[in-house]
């Protein structure tokens, strides 16, 4: 597909929630650079912090898309076709299980044409039924294409996350890996719990890992590392609005997820040229390539053998290709190109 800009839309994005995450970063970046390419955006959600780094052009409205209650579902559609209708909106794009049934929803009341993107390898189960009565569908990933073909409508395509452009640069450690970090949601999904395993086996060597995120495991991770006796190396910070100039002030990135649809941190460390340690799963080998080195996931000993090898100096973190993280303005006129592909039918 060329990357030709499209004519201007009016293009709804529903999502269930704008606190800190993969998707709600996503559709922060995306709507931001739809906007500056002249569409006219609307974030539907629950609301959230990252609100406040919305395109002054974009319009956010709050409603309850997040429950996962049909009654709340049909509330929610009902005000969005009459609002669709009454502004002439083009196009919706639903992120999430809850908002696709919505969409689903405000499509038949409003007759309006709509779109899912799919952010993950997500459990194949009756949940998934709107995704295939949409118009189109976009994955993160070949990966995630892959999962859900049997519950994708026919027009389909792959558009990797893109990020903004950042100005943080990572400095270089001198050789000298001994400040980690971890960025993402505290679930175990993540994995954090594996590199918590792998570090007390490092205890005696100078090394600290900072930990940006929250999630339904904090308490657990903080109890895991208090118990282990590496909670006075070990620091959570909670949110953090700028990943990305932590990431230029660290060493090394821990990512040790067990699964992925496409990992928008590791992309952002690519991006700064933070060097990485990361698991070895397919949505990541898509990213970085078959001969990039990618450890097991699960497997703490492994994760603490490379540890031990980095900061003794007898080894060093892979370099990832910076451009496999493409940029927002690209996302999101390839979503534009999708989108006239699904009206004009």
């Amino acid at each position: 597909m060329d990357n030709k800009e499209v004519e201007q839309l009016k293009i709804a994005q529903i999502l269930p929630e704008f606190h800190e995450g993969g998707v709600e970063r996503h559709v922060l970046w995306l709507s931001n650079a739809l906007a500056e390419l002249g569409h006219e955006v609307t974030v539907i959600s629950a609301g959230g912090k990252l609100e406040e780094k919305i395109n002054p052009g974009v319009v956010c409205w709050r409603l309850p898309v997040h429950r996962k209650n049909p009654f709340t579902g049909f509330y929610s559609a009902s005000r969005i076709a009459y609002r669709a209708k009454r502004e002439g909106w083009d196009i919706l794009h639903a992120h999430s299980r809850v908002p696709a049934w919505i969409a689903w929803w405000v499509s038949l009341m409003a007759g309006i044409p709509w779109v899912l993107t799919a952010h993950a390898r997500y459990s194949l189960n009756s949940g998934l039924l709107p995704f295939v009565r949409a118009n189109g569908a976009i994955s993160v990933s070949k990966a995630v294409e892959r999962h859900l073909c049997q519950y994708l409508p026919e027009k389909r395509i792959m558009i990797r996350n893109g990020l903004p452009h950042t100005g943080h640069k990572w400095k270089g450690s001198g050789g000298k890996f001994k400040h980690l970090l971890f960025v993402g949601r505290l679930a175990r999904i993540k994995g954090l719990q594996v590199v918590l395993e792998a570090l007390p086996g490092l205890k005696d060597r100078e090394w600290d890992l900072d930990v940006l995120g929250d999630g339904p495991q904090r308490a657990e991770f903080e109890e895991i590392s208090r118990n282990l006796g590496i909670n006075r190396k070990v620091h959570f910070h909670g949110f953090c609005d700028d990943p990305e100039e932590w990431m230029s002030k660290s060493d090394l990135l821990i990512f040790p997820s067990f699964d992925e649809g496409m990992p928008l941190v590791l992309m952002q460390a690519i991006q700064v040229g933070l060097p990485a340690l990361a698991s070895d799963i397919e949505p990541l080998r898509e990213l970085v390539g078959d001969d990039a080195c990618l450890l097991p996931a699960r497997e703490a000993a492994y994760w603490r053998s490379v540890h031990e090898s980095f900061l003794a100096g007898d080894s060093f973190p892979p370099a990832f290709d910076q451009s496999s993280a493409p940029a927002d303005h690209e996302m999101a006129v390839m979503t534009g190109n999708f989108y006239e592909k699904v009206l004009v039918c």
